[in-house]
């Protein structure tokens, strides 16, 4: 006789039943997580932020896990395949129990080690199980056994559970009823997989919600943690197997003949920690904000040669600071100009950092040495934080609060990408009012979002330039006016005198050309203005990764760093033909002046000659050997500073110094 319950959810009760078996395991581990972390969640969260966030997070995990099942269940819709249906339900349900229940189980070791929830380290460590065990075993005797002992009392149950449960389901619905209700279980997974209706799934970023990343990994749970870091490590890429490589002393020699302030020692714990003193000596050091423009590229500023005549307040805004003439990014995505903006990290082949799994927590920014400095550090944007695993990044590397499209009240317009500019303009507007206020030093990156596809942003404020409203053009057109609006009202705003300013692309909207690499898409305008910076141009060939540097030094800050730009303060630095580098696709250019050395995979490298008065990359031919072994040091050191996470500083070496 079928119940109720068998008679309405025919064969998908037992799914119902591991979904809700899942959710009690992943529950209950999370309680007693919290229970054990108690002071440090209650002191970062809400109970109910961390439960109810968490379930959400559960329910993605356990969605991919029956995947499987809910896609077999129409092959095996008939009496013959019943019996298969049963015996694959009996595998897949107890693998199901037993990966979540040994993930947890080895949760508490790991987070008393890490201070977070199995990730990257969890799976490498795999690779040495003899190494791995015996530390386990001297150090972590009794979480060992008893996390065995749970994992097998649990598969153990599960067994048993299941054998039961498929005894009382021996009668499966008509074929013509599975098929027809299919489509709405797959809907409901792809719903929980998703945990999101909009266009951008939640990934773990979407759970960093406090600035303890501990507990922000608490929220989540063992094995989704532990597949996203497997599925970050496939996307990864080793630049030594790209274009070449070279001995990690061979590439500290050769850098610092560019570099002279970093050593030769590649032994050092952190290879290019160097300390410079600031230009500028000042009483009390300034206040810093950073507005990283999304996709205002030089190609939409006159004076930079741009194709468009579309920033007339940034035009304006250069008469009143330092404006660089030759200013290029790093690469081609927005997190790629994060990571060389508030880091100075080199570009790689790889993805940025900013979504790696090594550098979630312990890499160096700017943020964290302010931080240690007593400043007050935060992010502010208008989007959905989790994008691009930003949230995770900067919670993980000294940021303090995170502020997004959530944290708006009554905004004036709402886009596809969260609120408008002008909307996280006055938001930052308001945010300095208050620190300055309070008199507590304070370090802004502020990142905007109208100047993207679909360009999307209030009515009424700019003079169209392309009759068809939402275009790239009146998109940063839009940008630019809420740029001058926001500093028309900073510049009579009382932090003005004590607070630097930097306005910055991340990159340009659409990198592309004919060219093997398309420089003049890399370049983008750069402005430091405030406080007491007076007008300026920069000639002299810029990175996005000479930008920290420059403002530390301006800001009055001399601090041990493992930033190897330059600090183009210094007369010196402005003075040279300076250098840029730039990873595109596959490609890789180092820009000395208007030479320039291309590295392309597993190839030689080639010499080009770049005209900023053509705007044109001509090849000329194979690089020379120097100069080859130069640009690839610059794509090497990155790679392997990020592999053995030496890209960072030690604890007390960020002090101001005399």
């Amino acid at each position: 006789m079928m119940t109720k319950l068998q008679s309405f959810f025919g064969p998908y009760l037992i799914l119902i039943k591991l979904l809700l078996t899942g959710l009690i395991i992943l529950s209950l581990s999370r309680l007693g997580l919290v229970v054990w972390q108690w002071d440090r969640v209650t002191a970062a969260s809400s109970l109910s932020t961390v439960f109810w966030q968490g379930l959400r997070a559960d329910l993605i995990m356990m969605g991919m896990l029956l995947a499987p099942l809910a896609l077999a269940l129409p092959l095996v819709a008939n009496r013959l395949g019943w019996k298969v249906w049963q015996n694959l339900l009996l595998v897949w349900g107890v693998m199901i129990i037993v990966i979540i229940s040994f993930m947890e189980a080895s949760t508490p070791a790991f987070i008393s080690q890490y201070d977070l929830r199995p990730n990257r380290l969890f799976v490498e460590y795999l690779r040495y199980p003899k190494e791995v065990f015996a530390t386990l075993w001297q150090g972590f005797r009794w979480p060992l056994l008893i996390g065995l002992t749970l994992t097998i009392i649990s598969g153990s149950v599960a067994v048993k559970l299941l054998q039961r449960w498929l005894n009382d389901h021996q009668q499966p619905w008509p074929v013509w009823k599975i098929w027809l209700s299919w489509p709405l279980l797959i809907i409901l997974l792809v719903l929980m997989i998703r945990s999101s209706i909009g266009h951008r799934p939640a990934n773990p970023a979407s759970f960093a919600l406090t600035s303890d990343a501990m507990v922000n990994s608490l929220i989540l749970n063992s094995a989704w943690s532990v597949y996203f870091a497997i599925y970050n490590m496939q996307h990864e890429s080793n630049a030594a197997e790209v274009y070449g490589t070279m001995t990690n002393e061979a590439i500290m020699a050769e850098l610092h003949k560019n570099y002279p302030w970093i050593g030769i020692d590649p032994q050092s714990k952190f290879p290019t920690l160097n300390t410079r003193p600031a230009t500028v000596h000042r009483d009390k050091p300034l206040n810093l904000v950073i507005i990283l423009q999304e996709s205002m590229g030089a190609t939409f500023v006159e004076s930079l040669g741009g194709e468009h005549a579309v920033t007339p307040e940034l035009e304006r805004l250069k008469q009143k600071g330092w404006w660089f003439e030759q200013l290029y990014a790093t690469g081609t995505r927005s997190v790629r100009g994060i990571e060389a903006v508030i880091s100075g990290y080199l570009p790689t082949p790889a993805r940025s950092v900013v979504k790696l799994s090594l550098s979630q927590q312990n890499f160096f920014t700017i943020a964290d040495l302010l931080k240690q400095q007593g400043y007050f550090t935060e992010f502010i944007y208008g989007g959905e934080s989790h994008f691009d695993n930003m949230a995770s990044f900067f919670i993980g590397n000294g940021f303090e609060s995170v502020i997004d499209q959530h944290d708006y009240e009554d905004p004036v317009f709402t886009g596809s990408w969260g609120v408008s500019d002008e909307d996280l303009l006055n938001k930052t507007h308001q945010q300095l009012q208050q620190k300055h206020a309070e008199g507590e030093p304070y370090f802004s990156l502020v990142f905007t979002s109208s100047n993207h596809s679909p360009y999307e942003f209030p009515e009424g404020r700019i003079e169209l330039d392309n009759p068809v409203k939402q275009s790239n053009t009146n998109a940063v057109k839009y940008a630019d006016y809420a740029l001058g609006q926001f500093f028309d009202k900073a510049m009579q705003s009382d932090y003005w005198e004590n607070t630097l300013f930097l306005v910055i692309a991340d990159h340009d909207l659409n990198v592309y050309g004919d060219a093997l690499v398309p420089i003049e898409r890399f370049q983008i305008p750069g402005l430091i203005l405030g406080a007491d910076i007076t007008p300026r141009s920069i000639a002299t060939v810029a990175s996005q990764i000479d930008m920290a540097p420059t403002l530390l030094s301006l800001m009055g800050i001399s601090a041990a760093t493992p930033m190897i730009g330059r600090d183009l303060s210094q007369e010196s630095e402005q003075q040279s033909k300076g250098r840029a580098l730039m990873q595109f696709a596959d490609y890789y250019a180092l820009m000395q002046g208007e030479k320039v050395t291309v590295l392309r995979p597993q190839n030689t490298a080639l010499e080009g000659h770049y005209s900023p008065v053509s705007r044109h990359l001509n090849i000329i031919g194979p690089a020379a050997a120097d100069d080859e072994h130069e640009a690839l040091a610059h794509v090497l050191l990155p790679s392997w500073l990020y592999r053995e996470q030496r890209y960072d500083m030690p604890l007390g070496r960020a002090d101001l110094l005399p």
